[in-house]
């Protein structure tokens, strides 16, 4: 769980400092940087399973930096900056297991991660191609007694215990030094003892952190398995049509696949909720299905049934929905919104979803009578801090962001982030524009220290469409032609039934 995000030098982010709840959503007009904000994250993600190089060229829209990495790396005007830092806040799980199968349990659980990174230009003279180098990257723990205060928001003490324990052995488990006028980057083992792994930063072609195993560094091995799992999920209707093998993973890919494979396993195995008054906690197969075509019914109201069709002959899973009428439909005959709705009800239920999760527009194909229903399920895909973290409360996060009206006027107000350009000197040469989120008054954030956006920042949303106040046809004495000019919003009757459910 992604608590605190601060970055500088990537893309349009320079001194970015924000903070993350279970829910957060991101609010701002087109080009302001809220997508470069969850880039960053997609990009931490990546730098703990890939190679520097192979991370930069993932960026969102890569193809088109191959061969200058530079792209990435904050310009302004003619200016490039050569240097991007990233420090990061988060709770991880404690216990998982590395690459080899082996496991691992975490000395604590709440801790900071700081990488920086250098862009070095193509050396022709060498032949050698321009490259990242990694100037800086520690691993350390969140003191016990800055728990409350790096956290944020408030969560029930029942909660904090099941998420954030352990006990210091050492400083940093990844640290940072200069010998010799030579960068060393150190990872040390937990306990605080035995030998300390000592690499040059400019020989390493991947971060420490993503060659971490149990052996060697447990807590460092768990840090990298919760990078790795905060998922940029862009759902694609093609995907989430096309029907599963028998053997088909039972992991949902980010596009949505292998949807009908995910719900027919959550089917075989039991799945966990919270105790009803009989003591039974666990939910069976029969009752799966049924849950899923409840979160569906609160997008269509025709739907009354799902599940998944198993065919041994044609080593075929298939998702299908039935209506009112009993008649079963397969997904390929399914409505864009209607699958991707199905699609996240699937994620609350499954247990082994865990991380970050972050959407663009995640109202894009739904009804603006149905964005309630969304934010519902997407909040309730989010942990619950109120209850303690455990299977039937995984330790998951969703962020998202939009510049939808509708969206923005029902989130809840603690939730929100508006993202917006500020125009920034840094030399003579120029200005720049610089992303800058900030939060409402008297929420948390504020209370944290966030900068605070004014009420008529949020004016555009609440209010989104101007009133015109010209003549109409009759006004102008003209009977005859139709008016194609008057807007919606701009008829009267109209007008009068929106103010009517304002004042109610």
């Amino acid at each position: 769980m992604l608590t605190r995000l601060k970055v500088s030098g990537f893309k349009n982010l320079v001194d970015v400092d924000v903070r993350f709840g279970p829910f957060t959503c991101v609010a701002g007009s087109n080009g302001v940087g809220k997508s470069n904000l969850l880039d960053a994250i997609a990009f931490l993600s990546a730098l703990a399973e890939h190679p520097l190089y192979e991370a930069a060229m993932g960026v969102r829209n890569g193809s088109q930096y191959r061969g200058d990495l530079a792209n990435i790396f904050h310009r302004y005007g003619d200016e490039q900056t050569t240097l991007m830092s990233f420090e990061a806040e988060m709770i991880i799980p404690k216990t998982g297991q590395d690459d080899l199968g082996q496991e691992a349990k975490a000395t604590t659980t709440f801790v900071r991660y700081v990488l920086e990174l250098r862009y070095v230009e193509r050396d022709i003279a060498n032949n050698l191609p321009s490259r990242i180098e990694i100037a800086k990257e520690e691993l350390s723990h969140i003191k016990a007694g800055d728990v409350t205060k790096s956290l944020g928001f408030r969560a029930s003490p029942a909660w904090i215990k099941s998420a954030i324990s352990g006990v210091r052995y050492t400083s940093f488990y990844i640290s940072t030094s200069d010998q010799d006028d030579q960068r060393t980057i150190s990872i040390h083992q937990d306990g605080g003892g035995g030998r300390v792994r000592k690499l040059l930063a400019k020989n390493l072609p991947r971060t420490v952190l993503s060659s971490a195993n149990a052996v060697e560094n447990r807590t460092a091995t768990l840090v990298k398995n919760e990078m790795r799992s905060w998922k940029r999920v862009q759902l694609e209707p093609s995907a989430m049509r096309a029907p599963d093998s028998l053997t088909a993973p039972t992991v949902m890919g980010s596009d949505g696949s292998h949807l009908p494979s995910v719900l027919c396993e959550l089917a075989r195995q039991p799945i966990y909720r919270p105790k009803d008054k009989n003591g039974s906690g666990d939910v069976h197969q029969s009752r799966v299905y049924a849950m899923a075509a409840n979160r569906l019914a609160d997008l269509i109201d025709d739907v009354r049934q799902v599940k998944v069709d198993r065919n041994e002959r044609l080593d075929q899973l298939t998702l299908q929905v039935a209506g009112r009428d009993g008649t079963f439909h397969p997904a390929q005959a399914l409505s864009d919104g209607t699958l991707r709705f199905l699609a996240l009800a699937v994620l609350e239920l499954d247990p082994k979803s865990q991380g970050v999760i972050f959407m663009e527009e995640p109202e894009n194909g739904i009804h603006p009578a149905r964005i309630p229903a969304i934010l519902k399920l997407l909040q309730d895909i989010a942990v619950d801090v109120h209850s303690p973290v455990g299977p039937d409360n995984p330790l998951r996060q969703v962020i998202i962001n939009t510049h939808s009206p509708l969206v923005v006027a029902q989130v809840p107000e603690a939730s929100l982030i508006i993202a917006d350009l500020r125009r920034a000197h840094p030399s003579k040469k120029g200005e720049y524009g610089k992303a800058f989120f900030s939060a409402p008054e008297g929420s948390w954030r504020a209370a944290s220290g966030s900068q605070v956006f004014s009420k008529g920042k949020l004016l555009a949303y609440l209010a989104p469409v101007p009133l015109e106040s010209e003549p109409s046809l009759e006004e102008r004495g003209d009977t005859v032609s139709e008016d194609f000019s008057r807007r919606v919003i701009d008829n009267p009757a109209y007008q009068l039934m929106l103010f009517r459910d304002i004042s109610a």
